[in-house]
């Protein structure tokens, strides 16, 4: 037996669903969510993962003593029949250990909250354990690539190439591979090395035009791998010159 109380939302009697399945059955919207807890407190019992494969939708409908119950529940979209076998999507969100687990550490957590006092102390080992790990995973991942900054600096600092039209750029390749070389070095990951990235473009007498065709690298051919790591080597060799 998984525990003996359900976490049930404040707004859940008022949810379409509830209203659509006491539209369907000619009951009172309380008389379904009544019917619907008995299900649910049926499944919390009785399963473990929200799966029932030896029982039939006319049983079901036996228990709560309403014909037609679990095919209602499943137009809803809170009940779902594959290969013959009942099972409740999303069981662990609301249902079992887990999902009680998670109520009493988020009550816990809004307690200490209250009291001026949010600390790991509030938390369960497992929780603690979590939040561990979700720290070092975001210490270790880079910020977000600032796309439209990027861009900026590059009509900026080239306005002889071609220029990025904003709207078309979210979801290509190029966007792609912009946000890989942002990704490929700590180095990358500020916009002056951006703005250097994009004056070493000018060292570069092809680059600005002067070749027979009048061809201008764009951005989405600078931040290929390739081209930008030959970019990056001219700048740094232009550098070493003017040092030297």
């Amino acid at each position: 037996m998984a525990g003996d109380w359900l976490k049930v939302e404040v707004c859940t009697p008022d949810k379409p669903e509830i209203w659509q399945i006491a539209q369907e059955l000619n009951i009172d919207p309380d008389a379904a969510f009544g019917k619907l807890f008995r299900l649910w407190a049926w499944f919390d019992t009785h399963t473990e993962n929200g799966n029932a494969p030896s029982v039939s939708k006319s049983l079901i409908d036996r228990a709560v003593g309403v014909t037609g119950f679990c095919e209602s529940v499943i137009h809803a979209g809170w009940m779902a029949e594959v290969s013959g076998i009942l099972t409740l999507p999303h069981f662990d969100r609301h249902n079992g250990k887990t999902a009680k687990n998670r109520a009493l550490t988020a009550k816990r957590v809004a307690k200490h909250k209250a009291n001026g006092k949010v600390t790991t102390e509030a938390l369960p080992r497992e929780e603690k354990e979590k939040n561990k790990k979700t720290n070092k995973k975001s210490e270790s991942m880079p910020p977000p690539c600032p796309h439209s900054e990027i861009i900026d600096l590059f009509h900026e600092t080239l306005p002889e190439h071609q220029r990025v039209v904003y709207s078309l750029w979210d979801g290509t390749q190029r966007a792609k591979d912009l946000q890989a070389r942002w990704r490929q070095s700590p180095k990358h990951q500020s916009l002056d090395f951006w703005c250097w990235f994009f004056e070493s473009v000018k060292t570069n007498p092809h680059w600005m035009g002067e070749n027979d065709r009048n061809w201008r690298p764009t951005l989405e051919w600078l931040v290929k791998k390739t081209n930008f790591i030959k970019v990056i080597e001219r700048g740094s060799n232009a550098q070493r010159r003017v040092v030297s």
